[in-house]
């Protein structure tokens, strides 16, 4: 059952993260700007509420699961550079020298 949870992506890179930004800050603004319009012509301050809130969830269901778009560009990441018995061999005499601290 867990297996499944694992599967899915977590992840968002770095031009996603601020494509969402925008795309949230985006539709909070347009809802409040709608809100308060509409509850400015029909005299209702609770619609302008409502309105506002549901340019939230909706702002949220599109930007807070790591879609597709949001992964566009992922960061080139260095390759691993295996240990050679040389190497190996080094570490333990560098972990012998102890630094004299004044």
């Amino acid at each position: 059952m867990l297996s499944i949870f694992n599967s899915i992506p977590t992840h968002m890179d770095y031009k996603g993260q601020k494509l969402a930004e925008q795309i949230f800050q985006g539709i909070i603004i347009i809802s409040a700007v709608v809100g308060f319009v509409y509850g400015l012509i029909i005299q209702q301050f609770g619609w302008t509420v409502y309105i506002v809130l549901t340019g939230f969830v909706v702002s949220c269901i599109v930007t807070l699961p790591p879609w597709p778009m949001y992964r566009r560009n992922p960061l080139p990441w260095q390759p691993v550079i295996p240990e050679t018995s040389a190497d190996a061999s080094q570490k333990p005499q560098e972990s012998q020298k102890k630094k004299k601290h004044k």
